[in-house]
């Protein structure tokens, strides 16, 4: 018989644990500030083990490299599904929205998720692995830029300029949101931010 709906279960139970610590993680942490937390007060918030916490994350700091990485996967998925025919700054635009949209638009995770951005810009090492993963998001937005729009990725300046332009637009927008204790709204932020580099974004001509 196939084991396959043991393994699924066994699965999804991981991925409710995994996701019960970084839920605990990330309330405490905005809460408290990074330092002031410990993994046993995570472990004890989530209902688990310090042991069990070790299982699913290497220390507090990977529990926020985790939600980086989430936001660049939310923003990839985006672009690759945006229609073809769509102009560069209306694709990359809905494409950075996503995590915004993840972050703001429940009432209930929006507060949470301003204080986890806003304690990942003001602490240096998680700032520092923010840029990293910035950086790693650029080269995944120019290669899929290269791709839709038929440019070649190492000789056409364009894909990384326009993933960078995008980044950037971003990255001021979640500065100014945080910055602003969430008095800002981040959509009309960052239709205001691609208005100004629409023109750039939407110079390019497409091969083939």
């Amino acid at each position: 018989m196939s084991t396959r709906p043991e393994v699924s279960l066994s699965q999804r139970k991981r991925q409710l644990v995994a996701n019960e610590l970084t839920e605990a993680a990330l309330q405490l942490l905005a809460l408290k500030g990074f330092d002031a937390v410990t993994i046993d007060e995570i472990a004890t918030a989530a209902g688990v083990s310090k042991r069990t916490f070790f299982r699913y994350f290497a220390s507090k700091e990977d529990v926020v490299v985790q939600f980086l990485a989430d936001m660049g996967t939310g923003i990839h998925a985006e672009l690759a599904a945006r229609p073809l025919e769509e102009r560069p700054s209306v694709t990359l635009r809905h494409a950075v929205r996503v995590p915004l949209a993840a972050c703001t638009d429940h009432a209930d995770h929006a507060d949470r998720a301003r204080r986890v951005v806003q304690l990942i810009l003001r602490t240096p090492a998680l700032y520092a692995r923010f840029l990293e993963h910035q950086a790693r998001w650029r080269d995944d937005l120019a290669a899929e830029l290269a791709h839709r729009l038929e440019l070649a990725p190492d000789t056409d300046l364009y894909p990384r300029l326009a993933a960078g332009m995008a980044l950037t637009a971003f990255d001021a927008v979640l500065h100014r949101w945080s910055g602003s204790d969430g008095a800002e709204d981040p959509h009309e932020l960052i239709d205001r931010a691609f208005a100004v580099i629409a023109p750039a974004l939407d110079a390019v001509e497409r091969r083939g």
